[in-house]
């Protein structure tokens, strides 16, 4: 059956409400929350607003969706009325400056959650802006921020677009509460309170929450730390020290109270709510999700979104990987939890019986696809260690490495009727994958969950850029990149490695641009696509960015800030492109190695006016079969991976 057959099966009444004339074919006289997103309406489990609508519904909550509204006026923001309990306020997916600005901060052409990938759906700094037109609507209505925007700008951020450090944005919004990482239980337990009558400005004491209070008001939980907002965007040493303590304060077992005065009011972050365990995960992805866009949009072409995940599991959350770069400490949490077998296996069945599928799997992954349980029993009984990682700089002796479930929960996956493939498509940690003395699951993982080509995240090749990273030695890489070659030829097949690199990330220098290409240039691989470092909220990366100073251990970073150098270092990762030749000799110049400027095998790239070479790719050895180059179509970015 079509793509096109099969939206016709689904309608308005598979979805919650997305209009007033729905709500009333529901027969509701209002909603109980009115939930405000910058994302088009997915009711998929792999976007927070579906799965937060869905569970509230089941708590018996009625919930209407107002998507994507005209935000140039409050009139949109009237469409069900004045809720009975509150709005709440997400501005999607993805921080709405990222979904909108590139790394070079030039606007984006193309939206995968708004329909049709147009642009313009939504504002810049959407959630500000929605809650600015609710107050105008309703004045005092209670309204609750979540979501990843919210999440990670919940405390003074350096905000990379204004080029300075902004206040939270729970008070540049004038929301009454702000959710921070996974808002199940949170959402339940401010639904009960505001039904019950709670004042909302009285909701002081959930944790995973945020809020605005009286200096001369009860903080509920111990505080680990009190800074000043005035303080924070005039120095970076204390800036830095800040987000320090708010990183080591983000695991529900040990973490703290953390404050921040802001001209008479005093923000407070209570401690993260404990993840959910394995039951409920199950309960949250039992729910009748529609597991597609609303009908609303198939004119428009869809929602490109839907296309990477709709043949997609999630069978975890949170990563105790924690690469600097990465907001997923700081939003999900370095705890681990995953989903049962028998729940993931039924909603894999579930996929097999939608009229569109045609036998793949795309992924059964996560954050980190090779992760099932915590690092370590420790981490269940005193929480993550504030001052140490568990993959990076080397493995925990203490962590459990593990890969026998997964590997049993994949072989019951591909058991099931109609499933021809199922491939792994989310991150491999390769260095948790070779701790694991016994290969069942990297062999597994070669011979069955590869679509021709596997994509790993190395990042870089050079030591004090990876320790920046958090990530491990590149010597890690080599191996497993040796390996997963031994092994395809060892079965006879033709795969690849695909690995995303990253320039210019805090703690790059030319020299290690340098570095990494001609490591590239001895393996032979010519990359399309390179991520310059994009400085977001919520990570320790960025706070090295803004402030030069590494929170997690107080030490100096070398920072590449300046627009020219950061082309210089782009360039010599893609050294073998000619429109980067002149880019190429201007920073081989720099470091005096024009030793690398000629005709030799060594050399990186040909001298301006040869003549021969001139608009012609430099010439490159022929690659053996089991050697990293690729063989693919260009393909469209990867809205998936964010960090």
């Amino acid at each position: 059956m079509s793509e096109k057959n099969t939206k016709k099966l689904l309608t308005a009444a598979d979805f919650l409400p997305t209009t007033a004339q729905e709500m009333k074919n529901r027969g509701w006289d209002k909603a109980d929350f009115v939930y405000v997103c910058g994302d088009a309406y997915v009711d998929h489990p792999s976007f927070g607003l579906s799965i937060i609508s869905r569970v509230l519904e089941a708590k018996g909550y009625r919930v209407a969706i107002l998507s994507q509204p005209d935000y140039k006026s409050p009139d949109a923001f009237r469409e069900f009325g004045r809720p009975r309990l509150g709005f709440l306020v997400s501005a999607g997916n993805i921080d709405s400056m990222v979904a909108h600005y590139t790394v070079a901060k030039k606007k984006r052409s193309y939206d995968y959650y708004s329909p049709g990938g147009k642009m313009g759906k939504r504002p810049d700094r959407a959630t500000i802006v929605y809650c600015n037109c609710i107050r105008q609507a309703y004045g005092d209505v209670p309204i609750i921020l979540g979501g990843l925007e919210a999440s990670l700008r919940r405390f003074a951020h350096y905000d990379y677009w204004d080029n300075k450090v902004r206040r939270s944005i729970l008070v540049d919004s004038r929301a009454d509460i702000l959710t921070y990482g996974m808002g199940e239980n949170i959402l339940i337990r401010i639904a009960e309170l505001l039904d019950r009558g709670v004042p909302v400005k009285k909701i002081h004491d959930v944790r995973g929450t945020v809020y605005l209070a009286k200096p001369e008001d009860k903080i509920h939980y111990p505080v680990a730390a009190k800074f000043d907002y005035d303080e924070l965007k005039a120095d970076t040493k204390k800036y830095a020290e800040a987000f320090g303590v708010q990183y080591k304060n983000q695991d529900a077992l040990n973490g703290k109270a953390i404050v921040e005065h802001y001209d008479g009011k005093v923000l407070v972050q209570n401690p993260p709510m404990p993840p959910l365990e394995r039951e409920e995960l199950d309960w949250v992805y039992s729910l009748p999700y529609a597991r597609d866009y609303h009908p609303s949009y198939e004119a428009e072409g869809g929602v490109p979104a839907i296309e990477e995940v709709k043949f997609s599991i999630t069978h975890n959350r949170g990563c105790f990987g924690a690469c600097n770069f990465c907001a997923l400490a700081f939003h999900q949490g370095r705890t681990l939890r995953s989903r049962s077998e028998e729940s993931v296996v039924r909603e894999a069945k579930l996929i097999t019986e939608m009229p569109d599928f045609k036998g793949y799997i795309h992924d059964v992954g996560g954050p980190t696809a090779n992760f099932r349980n915590p690092a370590c029993e420790k981490q269940l009984k005193d929480g993550v260690c504030a001052n140490r990682k568990c993959l990076a700089p080397s493995p925990c002796p203490n962590m459990k490495i593990d890969h026998s479930e997964y590997i049993h929960l994949l072989e019951e996956i591909e058991k099931l009727p109609k499933i021809k493939k199922v491939f792994i498509r989310s991150g491999i940690r390769f260095d948790y994958l070779l701790a694991d003395r016994d290969e069942t699951f990297f062999k597994k993982l070669v011979r069955d969950h590869v679509s021709g080509q596997l994509k790993v995240a190395p990042e870089h090749c050079s030591s004090a850029v990876l320790a920046c990273m958090g990530k491990p030695n590149f010597q890690v890489y080599e191996k497993f990149r040796r390996r997963y070659f031994e092994l395809t030829k060892s079965i006879g097949k033709e795969q690849y490695l695909v690995p995303y690199l990253m320039s210019s990330h805090p703690g790059s220098t030319l020299k290690d641009a340098l570095e990494l290409a001609l490591c590239l240039k001895r393996d032979g691989y010519a990359p399309e696509q390179v991520q310059d470092f994009y400085p977001t909220p919520g990570t320790a990366s960025t706070v090295m960015y803004y402030t030069g100073i590494n929170p997690l251990n107080g030490k100096k970073v070398y920072v590449c800030t300046d627009y020219h150098e950061k082309q210089l270092q782009r360039a010599l990762l893609q050294f073998n492109r000619p429109q980067n030749r002149e880019l190429v000799i201007e920073a081989l110049k720099k470091l005096g190695r024009e030793d690398l400027i000629g005709f030799g095998p060594e050399c990186l790239v040909r001298p301006v006016g040869n003549q021969t070479g001139k608009g012609k790719k430099p010439a490159q050895k022929k690659l053996p079969a089991s050697r990293g180059k690729t063989k693919r179509k260009p393909e469209k970015k990867n809205f998936k991976k964010k960090r």
